[in-house]
């Protein structure tokens, strides 16, 4: 059953977005009485649709359903070209990520010229889609850009540089060693890995490196590699 999000209600009736009313209709093709699923503060409805100009639904039935884990990852992504990062928050949205930050890494091969904050809005929407299609309760959020000072400063129980400078520090160990948490922080580095500097300020600032084995990951790999890790270790 087709998932969407929404708390917009007009005469205890769902309105959908032109959004997703489009997909209901060109794509999906359904049709009145077909039913869906809404999300709605988190709460999933299983939800009858009621009109198609514009798209409603009204709900039928709340259900127990809940797909997200009991802590939040929170991936911090340097920057990497489009079709990369389209891939990143897709795939990491789909494991469970719960939010993301695009890190202005000084040896990105994408470089910020201003006109990164005009694709938030895009970035949103994938992580939206990926949301409802990997039926999440939540759609994760992607707060923005962020440089190496702001990035010190964000709060973690646990937060982990994937470092290619780390041997002996292995990510399987460190979460075995390491009692579950409420909020992971992951730092992804670019194609270039980082800078001496970017590394020595944030272990100087509570984050532990670590090492996803003997083999170096492309950027686009090493945050799904991780969450995966992390999801076989706590995953309830």
């Amino acid at each position: 059953m087709q998932r969407y999000f929404c708390d917009k209600i007009e005469s205890n009736e769902y309105l959908l977005s032109k959004e997703d009313s489009y997909h209901i209709i060109k794509v999906m093709r359904m049709n009145i009485g077909d039913k869906v699923e809404i999300v709605d503060k988190t709460v999933t409805y299983i939800c009858e649709i009621s009109s198609l100009d514009p798209v409603k639904a009204k709900k039928v039935e709340k259900t127990s359903e809940n797909n997200e884990n009991d802590f939040e990852i929170l991936v911090v992504q340097s920057m990497v070209n489009e079709t990369k990062m389209d891939l990143i928050l897709q795939k990491c949205t789909e494991l469970g990520a719960s939010g993301f930050y695009i890190y202005k890494a000084q040896n990105s091969v994408v470089k910020d010229n201003g006109k990164s904050e005009k694709k938030l809005d895009r970035w949103q929407k994938i992580v939206k889609e990926a949301a409802e299609q990997s039926k999440r309760n939540i759609i994760p959020k992607v707060h923005g850009i962020v440089d190496l000072k702001g990035l010190c400063m964000l709060v973690g129980d646990l937060k982990l540089l994937l470092s290619v400078n780390e041997k002996k520090k292995n990510i399987k160990n460190i979460l075995k060693d390491k009692k579950k948490c409420d909020k992971i922080i992951i730092v992804i580095g670019p194609e270039g890995g980082f800078k001496d500097i970017e590394e020595e300020t944030l272990l100087e600032n509570d984050f532990i490196a670590t090492s996803l084995g003997r083999r170096v990951l492309r950027t686009e790999t090493a945050g799904l590699a991780t969450i995966s890790m992390i999801n076989y270790e706590w995953m309830v």
